[in-house]
């Protein structure tokens, strides 16, 4: 069954019983959890005992208003990331302006409710669902700098790790990956030059933006850490505010990249999926036998390495290098290739050359670099007798040895031009006995082991 989404919980605070009723109205079609208090007092109360999502809150009531109400909330770190959206009658400039500087999320005039609410408050649980996944790495000398800046990132929600040079902050990173780094540059250790090199060399790190915040806003200083990749530079003293939003945008803009990329690598994966059917299309149309081999072959590797663990984009490139194993037939003779006796030397010299022809063939594709120590060295040994480059033992790469023992199994069992398939158990017999010599014997167990869950 079906888990169900948690529903978000909201606390309504507000000093009027009607106007409660009314909001919890124009909630209603969201279907949250809504709980009441009647003032800000009562809210804290609440608060310390329950979990709630959001806070939303007027500002004009008895024993603690809004604002103050907000102030508190943000005081504690238990609280100061839950949102909160105040919403009141008082609505000039000045007063939405102290709404906001007590930490409010959104204001919300009454005369606006209907229009804003539910708008506001699925915009806002949204972000800060988002943000507390987003985890952000300060790096920071000052003790002051490193806790005002957490401290304002925690308010907008924000996971935060700090360090206080760059050699901590890498072996921090080696932990846990952050989203984002904000780095001062002047620091003992290892200063910001030093670690953002670090950063941006690393093929795991180098695509989390790298953000600057320094003392200086000398321009040669500026050009030099966004040329060694920093995505920003903010000049101390800042407002935690103008912070946050320039986190919020460069996130943001961080997520579209990905999403292009991802967008890229998926137009990307259907032509290469069109150039694998080309490719057995054509094959195919010349040896019938390769078509119900290469399909079988393909569904004993994936499911062989499967059973190692792997995630299912390796299964998949794994099924992908088993189809087109033998794709290096294209190039061998027909005359050859479907000789229904024994072949002789010559012939069986240009046979044992289908998998460097198969890498000649599959090497301009990008996407299938993958499949490439299969087609290459499905035909290597591990005694070091196989072809074409005599590998022996683990050097022949470990989908290649899966595939030997796969190909060799299906080729004992599937009939030939000039020969019937043998039953399964002998060809049982036989990839047992040549363990160790032709095929791996670790690869080996992986079969059976296959063959077992199969059963």
């Amino acid at each position: 069954m079906e888990k169900k989404a948690a529903t978000s919980h909201i606390l309504i605070v507000e000093d009027s019983a009607m106007i409660r009723k009314y909001l919890r109205n124009v909630l209603s079609p969201l279907g949250m959890n809504l709980s009441e208090a009647s003032d800000g007092l009562m809210a804290l109360n609440q608060i310390n005992e329950n979990h709630f999502d959001l806070v939303i809150t007027d500002i004009d009531m008895p024993n603690m208003n809004g604002i103050d109400l907000c102030q508190q909330l943000k005081k504690n770190p238990v609280t100061r990331s839950m949102p909160l959206i105040m919403v009141s009658s008082l609505d000039s400039d000045e007063d939405i302006d102290r709404g906001f500087q007590a930490g409010a999320s959104v204001y919300i005039s009454k005369t606006d409710v209907q229009k804003r609410l539910c708008a506001s408050v699925k915009d806002v649980l949204s972000k800060t669902s988002v943000r507390k996944r987003q985890s952000l790495l300060v790096v920071d000398d000052s003790l002051i700098i490193r806790s005002i800046v957490e401290e304002g990132l925690s308010q907008a929600g924000f996971q935060v790790m700090t360090a206080a040079n760059g050699k901590e902050a890498l072996n921090m990173i080696s932990i846990k990956q952050p989203d984002l780094i904000l780095c001062d540059i002047a620091m003992p250790v290892m200063d910001g030059f030093e670690f953002c090199r670090a950063v941006k060399s690393d093929e795991l790190l180098k695509s989390s933006p790298f953000v600057v915040m320094s003392t200086s806003s000398e321009r040669g200083q500026m050009k030099r850490m966004l040329e060694i990749g920093a995505s920003a530079y903010i000049v101390k003293p800042f407002n935690i505010d103008q912070l946050v939003f320039l986190v919020e945008k460069i996130l943001s803009d961080h997520f579209l990249l990905l999403m292009k990329e991802k967008e890229r690598l998926t137009v990307e994966r259907k032509g290469m999926l069109a150039s694998i059917t080309s490719l057995i299309v054509a094959l195919e149309a010349r040896d019938a036998y390769t078509c119900g081999h290469s399909e079988a072959v393909s569904q004993i590797i994936s499911g062989m390495i499967r059973l190692t663990g792997a995630n299912d984009q390796d299964v998949e490139k794994a099924f992908i290098g088993g189809q087109l194993h033998d794709i290096g037939k294209i190039g061998v003779r027909d005359s050859v290739l479907l000789k229904p006796g024994k072949l002789t030397l010559d012939e069986y010299d240009q046979i044992k050359e289908h998998p460097n022809i198969g890498q000649n063939i599959l090497k301009s594709i990008p996407s299938l670099s993958e499949a490439l120590d299969i087609v290459c060295y499905h035909h290597e040994r591990f005694d070091g007798n196989g072809y074409p480059h005599q590998l022996k033992g683990e050097k022949i790469p470990l989908w290649a040895r899966i595939t030997a023992v796969a190909d060799t199994y299906h080729a004992l069992t599937s009939d030939r031009p000039y020969r019937r398939g043998m039953p399964k158990e002998k060809a049982f017999e036989i990839i047992e006995s040549i363990k160790g010599t032709q095929l791996c014997p670790h690869s080996v167990a992986l079969f059976f082991q296959w063959i077992h869950s199969c059963n």
